[in-house]
Protein backbone atom coordinates (compact mmCIF):
# COMPACT_ATOMS: atom_id res chain seq x y z
CA UNK A 1 0.00 0.00 0.00
CA UNK A 2 0.73 3.44 -0.47
CA UNK A 3 2.75 5.30 2.63
CA UNK A 4 2.00 9.04 3.47
CA UNK A 5 3.80 10.53 6.15
CA UNK A 6 2.23 13.45 7.86
CA UNK A 7 3.50 15.55 10.16
CA UNK A 8 1.45 18.00 13.35
CA UNK A 9 1.84 21.41 13.70
CA UNK A 10 0.80 24.50 15.85
CA UNK A 11 1.15 26.48 18.46
CA UNK A 12 1.21 25.15 22.08
CA UNK A 13 -2.49 23.31 23.51
CA UNK A 14 -3.92 23.70 20.17
CA UNK A 15 -4.83 19.71 20.52
CA UNK A 16 -2.21 18.05 18.08
CA UNK A 17 -1.49 14.80 20.15
CA UNK A 18 -4.86 14.58 20.93
CA UNK A 19 -5.85 14.79 17.75
CA UNK A 20 -4.00 11.99 16.68
CA UNK A 21 -4.82 10.02 19.95
CA UNK A 22 -8.41 10.46 18.69
CA UNK A 23 -7.47 9.54 14.90
CA UNK A 24 -5.09 6.05 16.67
CA UNK A 25 -8.74 5.07 18.24
CA UNK A 26 -11.63 6.11 15.83
CA UNK A 27 -9.43 4.40 13.56
CA UNK A 28 -8.68 1.59 16.09
CA UNK A 29 -5.27 1.06 15.55
CA UNK A 30 -4.16 0.75 19.56
CA UNK A 31 -4.22 -2.00 21.19
CA UNK A 32 -6.36 -2.85 24.10
CA UNK A 33 -3.28 -2.28 26.92
CA UNK A 34 -2.49 0.60 25.53
CA UNK A 35 -6.13 2.38 26.28
CA UNK A 36 -6.06 0.85 29.39
CA UNK A 37 -2.50 2.21 30.57
CA UNK A 38 -3.85 5.86 29.13
CA UNK A 39 -7.31 5.42 30.77
CA UNK A 40 -5.11 4.47 34.02
CA UNK A 41 -2.77 7.56 34.08
CA UNK A 42 -6.02 10.20 33.01
CA UNK A 43 -8.07 8.69 36.44
CA UNK A 44 -4.43 8.96 38.26
CA UNK A 45 -4.33 12.82 37.34
CA UNK A 46 -7.96 13.55 38.13
CA UNK A 47 -9.14 13.64 34.30
CA UNK A 48 -12.92 13.48 33.88
CA UNK A 49 -12.38 11.75 30.36
CA UNK A 50 -9.61 9.61 28.87
CA UNK A 51 -7.05 11.69 27.60
CA UNK A 52 -6.18 10.52 24.11
CA UNK A 53 -3.09 13.05 24.03
CA UNK A 54 -1.64 10.32 26.10
CA UNK A 55 -0.84 8.05 23.40
CA UNK A 56 1.81 9.89 21.77
CA UNK A 57 2.96 12.26 24.82
CA UNK A 58 5.47 9.45 25.84
CA UNK A 59 8.34 11.46 28.01
CA UNK A 60 7.73 11.82 31.96
CA UNK A 61 8.34 15.49 31.43
CA UNK A 62 5.17 15.72 28.61
CA UNK A 63 2.75 14.29 30.82
CA UNK A 64 3.71 15.77 34.32
CA UNK A 65 3.60 19.50 32.03
CA UNK A 66 0.80 18.63 29.59
CA UNK A 67 3.19 19.49 26.59
CA UNK A 68 5.07 17.94 23.58
CA UNK A 69 8.50 18.23 23.99
CA UNK A 70 10.19 15.47 21.46
CA UNK A 71 8.96 13.96 18.24
CA UNK A 72 6.83 11.69 18.39
CA UNK A 73 6.13 9.32 15.49
CA UNK A 74 3.23 6.68 15.36
CA UNK A 75 2.30 4.47 12.59
CA UNK A 76 -1.38 2.96 11.83
CA UNK A 77 -2.79 1.61 8.77
CA UNK A 78 -6.24 1.75 7.32
CA UNK A 79 -7.13 -0.68 4.19
CA UNK A 80 -6.61 2.33 1.92
CA UNK A 81 -2.81 3.62 2.74
CA UNK A 82 -0.46 3.35 5.45
CA UNK A 83 0.62 6.55 7.58
CA UNK A 84 3.29 7.44 9.48
CA UNK A 85 2.97 10.46 11.78
CA UNK A 86 5.41 12.61 13.42
CA UNK A 87 3.96 14.75 16.35
CA UNK A 88 5.99 17.78 16.76
CA UNK A 89 5.91 20.44 19.73
CA UNK A 90 4.25 23.92 19.49
CA UNK A 91 7.05 25.31 21.80
CA UNK A 92 8.84 28.22 20.07
CA UNK A 93 11.95 26.93 21.86
CA UNK A 94 11.38 23.27 20.51
CA UNK A 95 11.46 24.68 16.28
CA UNK A 96 13.90 22.27 15.47
CA UNK A 97 11.79 19.17 16.42
CA UNK A 98 9.33 20.58 14.04
CA UNK A 99 11.41 20.86 10.98
CA UNK A 100 13.26 17.42 11.88
CA UNK A 101 9.13 16.31 12.00
CA UNK A 102 8.73 17.69 8.72
CA UNK A 103 11.71 17.08 6.53
CA UNK A 104 10.19 14.22 5.25
CA UNK A 105 6.54 14.43 5.83
CA UNK A 106 4.42 14.28 2.69
CA UNK A 107 1.89 16.66 4.73
CA UNK A 108 2.21 19.05 7.09
CA UNK A 109 -1.43 19.53 9.62
CA UNK A 110 -1.37 22.30 11.08
CA UNK A 111 -3.73 23.25 13.86
CA UNK A 112 -5.36 26.17 15.26
CA UNK A 113 -7.45 26.60 18.50
CA UNK A 114 -10.90 28.31 17.42
CA UNK A 115 -11.29 30.79 20.32
CA UNK A 116 -7.64 31.98 19.81
CA UNK A 117 -7.34 32.28 15.70
CA UNK A 118 -4.39 32.73 13.93
CA UNK A 119 -1.46 32.93 16.39
CA UNK A 120 2.63 33.34 16.10
CA UNK A 121 3.05 29.82 15.86
CA UNK A 122 0.55 29.04 13.28
CA UNK A 123 2.90 31.85 11.06
CA UNK A 124 6.02 30.16 12.11
CA UNK A 125 5.21 26.98 11.25
CA UNK A 126 3.02 27.33 8.24
CA UNK A 127 6.17 29.44 6.75
CA UNK A 128 8.21 26.36 7.72
CA UNK A 129 6.04 24.02 5.69
CA UNK A 130 6.31 26.13 3.15
CA UNK A 131 10.41 26.16 3.83
CA UNK A 132 10.76 22.66 3.36
CA UNK A 133 8.74 22.38 0.39
CA UNK A 134 6.00 20.12 2.21
CA UNK A 135 3.57 19.23 -0.60
CA UNK A 136 0.39 19.49 1.09
CA UNK A 137 -0.85 21.65 3.81
CA UNK A 138 -4.13 20.85 6.09
CA UNK A 139 -5.18 23.36 7.97
CA UNK A 140 -7.63 21.87 11.09
CA UNK A 141 -9.84 24.59 12.68
CA UNK A 142 -9.65 22.54 16.11
CA UNK A 143 -12.16 22.87 19.19
CA UNK A 144 -15.36 23.68 17.22
CA UNK A 145 -17.43 22.58 20.10
CA UNK A 146 -15.86 25.48 22.32
CA UNK A 147 -17.33 28.12 20.06
CA UNK A 148 -20.81 26.33 19.53
CA UNK A 149 -19.63 24.94 16.30
CA UNK A 150 -20.18 28.57 14.82
CA UNK A 151 -19.21 28.39 11.10
CA UNK A 152 -18.42 32.35 11.16
CA UNK A 153 -15.59 31.57 13.32
CA UNK A 154 -14.30 28.58 10.70
CA UNK A 155 -14.47 31.25 7.82
CA UNK A 156 -12.76 33.71 9.68
CA UNK A 157 -9.81 31.80 10.51
CA UNK A 158 -9.51 29.99 7.25
CA UNK A 159 -9.75 34.13 5.54
CA UNK A 160 -7.25 35.18 7.64
CA UNK A 161 -5.05 31.92 6.82
CA UNK A 162 -5.38 31.89 3.04
CA UNK A 163 -3.99 36.02 3.43
CA UNK A 164 -0.74 34.83 5.19
CA UNK A 165 -0.48 32.13 2.61
CA UNK A 166 -0.08 34.32 -0.49
CA UNK A 167 3.29 35.19 0.80
CA UNK A 168 4.29 31.76 1.22
CA UNK A 169 5.15 28.93 -1.45
CA UNK A 170 2.33 26.44 -0.47
CA UNK A 171 1.08 24.20 -3.59
CA UNK A 172 -2.02 22.67 -1.92
CA UNK A 173 -3.98 23.98 1.08
CA UNK A 174 -6.82 22.61 2.51
CA UNK A 175 -9.21 23.66 5.73
CA UNK A 176 -11.35 21.43 7.43
CA UNK A 177 -13.30 22.00 11.12
CA UNK A 178 -13.21 19.99 13.56
CA UNK A 179 -13.42 18.93 17.46
CA UNK A 180 -10.24 16.43 18.32
CA UNK A 181 -11.73 15.58 21.51
CA UNK A 182 -15.08 14.93 20.95
CA UNK A 183 -14.17 13.42 17.28
CA UNK A 184 -16.01 15.65 15.38
CA UNK A 185 -14.72 15.51 11.61
CA UNK A 186 -12.00 13.53 12.53
CA UNK A 187 -12.69 9.96 10.89
CA UNK A 188 -16.59 10.46 10.67
CA UNK A 189 -18.24 13.57 9.57
CA UNK A 190 -19.89 15.76 12.31
CA UNK A 191 -23.97 16.23 12.49
CA UNK A 192 -22.84 18.89 14.49
CA UNK A 193 -21.89 21.05 11.70
CA UNK A 194 -24.55 20.23 8.63
CA UNK A 195 -22.68 23.82 6.94
CA UNK A 196 -19.32 21.79 6.43
CA UNK A 197 -19.73 19.91 3.15
CA UNK A 198 -16.07 18.90 2.76
CA UNK A 199 -14.57 15.10 3.75
CA UNK A 200 -13.29 14.39 7.73
CA UNK A 201 -9.94 14.33 7.98
CA UNK A 202 -8.98 10.72 7.67
CA UNK A 203 -11.00 10.84 4.70
CA UNK A 204 -8.58 13.62 3.35
CA UNK A 205 -5.67 11.66 4.39
CA UNK A 206 -6.40 8.39 2.71
CA UNK A 207 -7.33 10.78 -0.44
CA UNK A 208 -4.35 13.29 -0.93
CA UNK A 209 -2.47 12.75 -4.22
CA UNK A 210 0.96 12.24 -3.15
CA UNK A 211 2.36 10.01 -6.31
CA UNK A 212 3.75 13.13 -8.26
CA UNK A 213 5.34 14.84 -5.38
CA UNK A 214 8.66 13.13 -5.47
CA UNK A 215 10.72 13.89 -8.72
CA UNK A 216 10.63 11.16 -11.40
CA UNK A 217 12.51 13.25 -14.20
CA UNK A 218 16.07 13.46 -12.60
CA UNK A 219 17.46 10.01 -12.26
CA UNK A 220 19.82 10.30 -8.92
CA UNK A 221 20.97 7.01 -7.16
CA UNK A 222 23.38 7.89 -3.86
CA UNK A 223 25.63 4.94 -3.77
CA UNK A 224 25.13 3.86 0.11
CA UNK A 225 27.01 0.49 0.21
CA UNK A 226 29.07 -1.48 -2.41
CA UNK A 227 27.60 -5.20 -2.60
CA UNK A 228 30.19 -8.19 -3.47
CA UNK A 229 29.57 -11.70 -3.28
CA UNK A 230 29.71 -13.39 0.66
CA UNK A 231 29.13 -17.06 -0.92
CA UNK A 232 30.66 -19.08 -4.06
CA UNK A 233 27.32 -19.25 -5.25
CA UNK A 234 27.53 -15.79 -6.18
CA UNK A 235 30.68 -15.31 -7.94
CA UNK A 236 32.06 -11.93 -9.36
CA UNK A 237 28.55 -10.21 -8.15
CA UNK A 238 29.51 -7.11 -7.43
CA UNK A 239 26.46 -4.40 -7.04
CA UNK A 240 25.75 -1.27 -5.77
CA UNK A 241 23.04 -0.35 -3.23
CA UNK A 242 21.31 3.09 -2.28
CA UNK A 243 18.05 4.27 -2.07
CA UNK A 244 16.58 6.43 -5.20
CA UNK A 245 16.65 10.20 -4.46
CA UNK A 246 14.62 10.93 -8.38
CA UNK A 247 13.93 9.74 -11.40
CA UNK A 248 13.29 6.48 -12.68
CA UNK A 249 16.24 3.46 -13.49
CA UNK A 250 15.67 0.51 -16.07
CA UNK A 251 17.90 -2.24 -17.35
CA UNK A 252 19.38 -1.14 -20.24
CA UNK A 253 19.33 2.68 -19.28
CA UNK A 254 23.07 4.22 -20.23
CA UNK A 255 24.34 5.80 -16.78
CA UNK A 256 26.88 7.77 -15.56
CA UNK A 257 28.72 8.02 -12.43
CA UNK A 258 29.67 10.99 -10.21
CA UNK A 259 32.40 12.46 -10.12
CA UNK A 260 34.24 9.54 -12.16
CA UNK A 261 32.44 11.05 -15.12
CA UNK A 262 32.43 7.13 -16.46
CA UNK A 263 29.28 5.59 -18.17
CA UNK A 264 27.96 2.13 -18.57
CA UNK A 265 24.70 0.51 -19.05
CA UNK A 266 22.45 -1.18 -16.09
CA UNK A 267 22.54 -5.23 -16.19
CA UNK A 268 20.02 -5.28 -13.83
CA UNK A 269 17.71 -3.86 -10.80
CA UNK A 270 17.56 -6.07 -7.75
CA UNK A 271 15.51 -5.86 -4.37
CA UNK A 272 14.85 -7.71 -1.24
CA UNK A 273 12.00 -9.31 -3.03
CA UNK A 274 14.08 -9.88 -6.20
CA UNK A 275 14.72 -8.34 -9.61
CA UNK A 276 12.18 -5.39 -10.41
CA UNK A 277 12.06 -3.60 -13.97
CA UNK A 278 12.49 -0.13 -12.81
CA UNK A 279 13.02 1.43 -9.75
CA UNK A 280 12.47 4.56 -8.29
CA UNK A 281 11.74 7.02 -5.31
CA UNK A 282 11.89 6.09 -2.82
CA UNK A 283 13.23 2.08 -3.88
CA UNK A 284 16.05 0.89 -1.56
CA UNK A 285 17.50 -1.06 -5.05
CA UNK A 286 20.84 -2.30 -5.93
CA UNK A 287 21.89 -1.38 -9.38
CA UNK A 288 23.78 -3.79 -11.34
CA UNK A 289 26.24 -2.22 -14.45
CA UNK A 290 27.35 -3.78 -17.39
CA UNK A 291 31.35 -2.24 -17.23
CA UNK A 292 33.20 -2.59 -14.01
CA UNK A 293 33.86 1.09 -13.12
CA UNK A 294 35.37 2.56 -9.58
CA UNK A 295 32.38 3.00 -7.69
CA UNK A 296 32.08 3.81 -4.08
CA UNK A 297 29.76 4.99 -0.83
CA UNK A 298 29.22 8.53 -1.65
CA UNK A 299 29.38 8.34 -5.56
CA UNK A 300 26.15 9.37 -7.64
CA UNK A 301 24.88 7.42 -9.90
CA UNK A 302 22.38 9.56 -12.69
CA UNK A 303 21.97 9.51 -16.49
CA UNK A 304 25.00 11.36 -18.89
CA UNK A 305 22.17 14.00 -20.21
CA UNK A 306 20.51 14.67 -16.82
CA UNK A 307 23.18 15.30 -14.42
CA UNK A 308 23.00 17.61 -10.86
CA UNK A 309 25.26 20.03 -10.22
CA UNK A 310 28.49 19.69 -8.85
CA UNK A 311 30.41 22.14 -7.07
CA UNK A 312 32.05 22.83 -3.60
CA UNK A 313 30.58 26.75 -2.92
CA UNK A 314 26.89 25.72 -1.66
CA UNK A 315 24.47 28.59 -0.78
CA UNK A 316 21.51 27.36 1.23
CA UNK A 317 18.69 28.69 4.17
CA UNK A 318 20.19 26.72 7.03
CA UNK A 319 18.41 26.09 10.61
CA UNK A 320 20.51 26.19 13.48
CA UNK A 321 19.50 23.91 16.31
CA UNK A 322 21.95 24.43 18.82
CA UNK A 323 22.77 26.75 21.66
CA UNK A 324 26.65 27.64 20.23
CA UNK A 325 25.74 30.37 17.10
CA UNK A 326 26.77 29.72 13.73
CA UNK A 327 29.18 32.59 12.75
CA UNK A 328 31.43 32.95 9.84
CA UNK A 329 34.64 30.75 9.85
CA UNK A 330 33.54 28.04 11.71
CA UNK A 331 34.25 24.44 10.28
CA UNK A 332 31.85 22.25 10.65
CA UNK A 333 31.11 18.56 9.21
CA UNK A 334 28.34 18.22 6.15
CA UNK A 335 26.54 15.41 5.52
CA UNK A 336 25.41 15.81 1.97
CA UNK A 337 23.18 12.05 1.01
CA UNK A 338 25.94 9.86 1.02
CA UNK A 339 28.92 12.13 1.14
CA UNK A 340 30.48 13.16 4.05
CA UNK A 341 32.65 16.38 3.78
CA UNK A 342 33.97 19.30 5.99
CA UNK A 343 32.61 22.87 5.38
CA UNK A 344 34.15 26.32 6.01
CA UNK A 345 31.04 29.19 6.84
CA UNK A 346 32.31 31.82 4.37
CA UNK A 347 29.21 34.40 5.13
CA UNK A 348 26.39 34.33 6.60
CA UNK A 349 24.02 36.79 4.42
CA UNK A 350 20.54 37.41 6.50
CA UNK A 351 18.99 36.15 10.01
CA UNK A 352 15.39 35.42 8.75
CA UNK A 353 12.53 36.78 10.97
CA UNK A 354 10.25 33.85 10.54
CA UNK A 355 7.16 35.47 12.14
CA UNK A 356 7.26 38.44 10.07
CA UNK A 357 9.50 37.26 7.13
CA UNK A 358 12.04 40.13 7.50
CA UNK A 359 15.50 39.55 6.54
CA UNK A 360 17.82 41.06 9.25
CA UNK A 361 21.15 41.74 7.00
CA UNK A 362 22.99 42.93 9.83
CA UNK A 363 22.99 39.44 11.55
CA UNK A 364 26.53 37.64 10.95
CA UNK A 365 25.48 34.59 13.00
CA UNK A 366 22.54 32.27 13.77
CA UNK A 367 21.32 31.41 17.13
CA UNK A 368 19.30 28.41 18.17
CA UNK A 369 16.65 27.69 16.15
CA UNK A 370 17.53 30.96 13.67
CA UNK A 371 17.13 30.21 10.00
CA UNK A 372 19.49 32.00 7.89
CA UNK A 373 21.04 32.24 4.16
CA UNK A 374 24.64 30.98 4.96
CA UNK A 375 27.44 30.69 2.28
CA UNK A 376 29.84 27.28 2.60
CA UNK A 377 32.72 25.86 0.91
CA UNK A 378 33.17 22.27 1.43
CA UNK A 379 36.33 20.78 0.81
CA UNK A 380 35.09 17.94 -1.90
CA UNK A 381 32.34 18.48 -4.48
CA UNK A 382 28.82 17.85 -3.93
CA UNK A 383 26.31 16.00 -6.71
CA UNK A 384 23.45 18.06 -5.92
CA UNK A 385 20.17 20.14 -7.31
CA UNK A 386 18.28 23.10 -5.71
CA UNK A 387 16.25 22.10 -2.20
CA UNK A 388 13.00 23.02 -4.67
CA UNK A 389 14.03 20.45 -7.47
CA UNK A 390 14.83 17.63 -5.56
CA UNK A 391 14.38 17.96 -1.74
CA UNK A 392 17.03 14.70 -1.23
CA UNK A 393 19.59 15.83 -3.16
CA UNK A 394 19.20 19.39 -2.61
CA UNK A 395 19.38 19.16 1.21
CA UNK A 396 22.50 18.43 3.90
CA UNK A 397 23.07 18.63 7.59
CA UNK A 398 25.55 20.09 9.86
CA UNK A 399 27.84 18.42 12.68
CA UNK A 400 30.03 19.28 15.13
CA UNK A 401 33.42 17.81 14.47
CA UNK A 402 34.10 17.73 17.84
CA UNK A 403 31.01 15.55 18.89
CA UNK A 404 29.08 14.43 15.81
CA UNK A 405 26.11 16.04 17.34
CA UNK A 406 23.28 17.34 14.34
CA UNK A 407 23.83 21.27 14.25
CA UNK A 408 21.99 22.43 11.87
CA UNK A 409 20.04 21.34 8.51
CA UNK A 410 20.48 23.22 5.22
CA UNK A 411 18.40 23.43 2.14
CA UNK A 412 20.38 24.21 -1.15
CA UNK A 413 19.16 27.24 -3.19
CA UNK A 414 19.32 27.23 -6.79
CA UNK A 415 18.24 29.71 -10.16
CA UNK A 416 15.08 27.66 -10.31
Amino acid sequence: MELLRFATAGSVDDGKSTLIGRLLYDSKSIFEDQLEAVERVSRQRGDEYTDLALLTDGLRAEREQGITIDVAYRYFATPLRKFIIADTPGHIQYTRNMVTGNSTADLTLVLVDARKGIVEQTRRHAFLASLLRVPHVLLCVNKMDLVGYDEAVFCAIREEFKAFATRLDLTDLAFIPISALNGDNVVQRSLNMPWYEGQSLLHHLEQVYIASDRNLIDPRLPVQWVVRPTASTIPDFRGYAGRVAGGVFRPGDEVMVLPSGLSATIAGIDTYDGPVDEAFPPSSVVVRLSEDLDVSRGDMICRPHNQPTVGQDIDAMVCWMTDRPLKEGDVVALKHTTRWVRGLVRKVHYRLNVNTLHRDESSDSLGLNDVGRVSVRVTQPLFYDSYRRNRVTGSFIMAAEDSNVTVGAGMILGAD
